[in-house]
């Protein structure tokens, strides 16, 4: 029995691992954020395991089934639709879960977005900050008012929808002059990073729409 967690491409299928494509192939089940679009991943590498559904609402209801598959030896990995699982999507809960329960757990290394858009970024990258999406609402003006304080390079994600207002509230929060880096459709056709101030990054932004997964990479005070 063991849980492997697998990362898979953020874009680009070419960045799968080929340790990746064997275990997707010897487990004997899958579990996927959507099925439908892991799918697609695993028709093009020929890989025939079954998958079941595991995604932020049903994690908790499932959780149960999935362990006592685990304790009766089946081998079962973990997907996410791009990326490693746990980074700012599901996969925490199940892994604690086994490590609470002894059963092994392994995480393949494999594609993450904020680590190229980090070093993409020309921004420190000694010592950061990982903060994923910041709360939607309630606590997102306490949480940028700390970050502006931080010291280390800062990297959130966002979606393409809330880019403006989150730079606008960067400049009013952490200042105009503040050197930020936008990331987006990593590894894909139309990938991009513009570099700036803040206020020039908002300025491009303003006038030509984001579209895609996006990496904010923020200098430190």
């Amino acid at each position: 029995m063991k849980l492997f967690i697998v990362p898979t491409p953020i874009g680009n299928l070419e960045d799968i691992t080929l340790r990746a494509i064997s275990t997707l192939k010897n487990v004997d089940l899958i579990l996927a954020e959507d099925t439908r679009t892991s799918g697609k991943l695993l028709k093009h590498f020929e890989i025939s395991t079954p998958m079941h559904s595991h995604h932020m609402h049903n994690e908790h209801k499932t959780l149960e089934g999935i362990l006592k598959k685990l304790k009766n030896g089946t081998q079962i990995a973990l997907i996410s639709d791009a990326g490693t699982p746990a980074i700012s999507d599901p996969g925490f809960l199940l892994t604690r879960a086994c490590i609470e329960q002894q059963i092994p757990v392994e995480c393949l290394p494999g594609a993450t977005a904020f680590i190229p858009a980090l070093v993409n970024s020309g921004l420190p990258n000694d010592r950061f900050i990982f903060e994923g999406f910041l709360p939607i609402k309630k606590g997102r003006q306490t949480r940028l008012k700390l970050l502006a304080q931080e010291q280390r390079t800062i990297v959130l994600y966002e979606s393409p929808h809330k880019l403006l207002k989150t730079l606008g509230q960067i400049c009013e929060i952490f200042g105009e002059e503040r050197q930020v880096s936008i990331s987006r459709e990593l590894t894909k056709l139309f990938e991009e990073t513009k570099r700036g101030t803040a206020k020039d990054v908002l300025d491009y932004y303003t006038t030509t729409p984001a579209k895609g997964e996006i990496v904010i990479v923020i200098s430190g005070r």
